[in-house]
């Protein structure tokens, strides 16, 4: 991808971020990966969603992580997201937000257990949690070992990243991923809304279990993977 194009794609979805109420101020960031070029694009920190334009978004080294061009500063995360795009070679994008209902699933330190099938059209079971970052790791390299927490669990876990499309990071928030950045939006509000129907659902039913695993299976299975169906074909 041009390193136009790229920056444009990026500048939207962190324009979307914003226009689709899943962060409030300029919390919240997406990055777009050029695998060929070895580019990374990040939303410029703490600037007003609504003030920037593609030409604002700014390229690093995805091997390094020096900034290769942008007159602005990086978003403070974006170690976080080179960590990510790094350990997980099929992805193209990473969208971080503080989305209101995911973000307390993430506070509460509870993973977002799949209760229905929406959640499972999405994730191959409940929504990972990663352990909290010790004192040394947050007086460290804070934003890089955040990429390695989440790393470390779905390497813990044996977690395929194609069946997770995200994470919650404990006490912080979501991050999402996908085959491109715009990808990795769409991911992000899927990952809010399952949020948002698990919380309601576990108050009107606290004691509500697991959405059965054969039920789980078919629906994740109907849009991933050699049998999916769901959608057209091209």
């Amino acid at each position: 991808m041009k390193q136009e194009a790229l920056r444009k794609a990026v500048c939207k979805v962190n324009r979307d971020i914003f226009s689709t109420g899943l962060a409030a101020l300029t919390f919240g960031n997406a990055s777009g990966v050029d695998r060929d070029a070895g580019l990374l694009a990040i939303k410029p920190s703490g600037v007003d969603y609504g003030d920037m334009n593609p030409g604002d978004m700014v390229l690093v080294d995805a091997a390094t992580g020096a900034v290769v061009d942008g007159r602005l500063r990086p978003s403070s995360d974006t170690a976080t997201h080179l960590v990510l795009v790094r350990a997980f070679g099929g992805i193209g994008g990473v969208v971080h937000t503080h989305s209101r209902y995911a973000t307390a699933f993430a506070q509460a330190r509870k993973p977002i257990p799949c209760l229905g099938t929406t959640h499972a059209d999405y994730f191959r079971g409940p929504v990972p949690l990663t352990r909290m970052l010790t004192r040394d790791e947050v007086d460290g390299d804070y934003e890089t070992n955040t990429g390695r927490i989440i790393v470390e669990l779905f390497e813990k876990e044996s977690l395929d990243p194609d069946d997770f499309p995200g994470v919650l990071v404990a006490g912080h928030g979501p991050f999402a991923w996908g085959r491109s950045v715009a990808e990795a939006f769409d991911h992000a509000r899927a990952l809010e809304e399952v949020a948002r129907l698990a919380f309601d659902t576990l108050l009107l039913r606290p004691d509500q279990g697991s959405l059965p695993g054969f039920l789980a299976e078919k629906h994740f299975g109907r849009k991933h993977g050699a049998g999916a169906y769901y959608g057209q074909t091209r």
